[in-house]
């Protein structure tokens, strides 16, 4: 069954509908290769955790319009990525409408379903960020037990899960007790956007600590080089109270 597909336009932003009203990407005219909405750039925060060349392995679960993967291909030079989009027409939605790149060498997009690629493929990555919804906003296996006990099992020893998640809807706390089961409690859930994301950080090494005076350089130097604001989320952070001893843990 084919996805139904809607695009508008408004003050110079192009966004993308899965026929309804929930905006499933979008992408600034003037600005192709930025992250425009709150939650896709909040997806990247695992910039903030570690340091460059990282990462260097790629894997998105959705493509959409292509948001994450165009930040990745053109400000994160030493990256490779992998896309897995279940629906082949929002494959060719993305390079009509959102400039999407053509694949070579450092970008390559599988038509295929996203649990199944992680369970089957063996390859290890650096980041795996998992953006797929249907036009119910249903993420189906991909908020399930087996599929983030599977993402643990492909993420190298210093990679990170990136999962965006609807704070709004029934089943977001189920998501969230199965990722901390799934990764022995590391997780990070970053304080809910204006849009009802909640975008949850998680990783299978050993939780470290990160002063937030440190989180604060590393997202100045991240916004002079590739121009990703997450001063924003970290001074939302901060005012949540998740680090009242002035420190995120990871």
């Amino acid at each position: 069954m084919n996805t139904p597909i809607d695009i508008s336009e408004e003050s110079g932003v192009r966004y993308l509908h899965f026929g309804s009203d929930w905006v499933q990407g979008a992408m600034r005219l003037r600005k192709p290769n930025a992250l425009e909405l709150t939650y896709t750039r909040e997806m990247m925060a695992g910039l903030l955790f570690r340091e460059a060349p990282w990462p260097a392995r790629v894997l998105l679960i959705g493509l959409g319009a292509g948001s994450l993967a165009k930040f990745v291909y053109h400000h994160l030079p030493e990256a490779r990525v992998t896309v897995v989009e279940i629906a082949p027409e929002v494959h060719a939605v993305a390079h009509q409408y959102f400039r999407l790149p053509d694949e070579g060498e450092r970008l390559e997009v599988h038509i295929g379903d996203g649990a199944e690629f992680v369970r089957d493929d063996p390859r290890q990555w650096d980041l795996i960020a998992v953006d797929g919804f249907d036009r119910h906003a249903r993420a189906g296996a991909l908020a399930t037990q087996p599929f983030y006990a599977a993402c643990r099992a492909r993420l190298a020893t210093d990679g990170i899960l990136s999962v965006n998640l609807f704070g709004q809807l029934r089943g977001f706390k189920t998501q969230l007790q199965r990722l901390r089961k799934a990764f022995d409690g590391q997780v990070l859930d970053l304080p809910e956007c204006d849009s009802g994301n909640v975008v949850a950080l998680a990783s299978p090494a050993a939780g470290q600590s990160f002063d937030l005076a440190t989180l604060k350089s590393r997202a100045a130097n991240l916004k002079a080089v590739t121009g990703l604001d997450l001063r924003p989320t970290l001074r939302r952070l901060e005012k949540s109270g998740a680090c009242p001893d002035g420190s995120v843990s990871l």
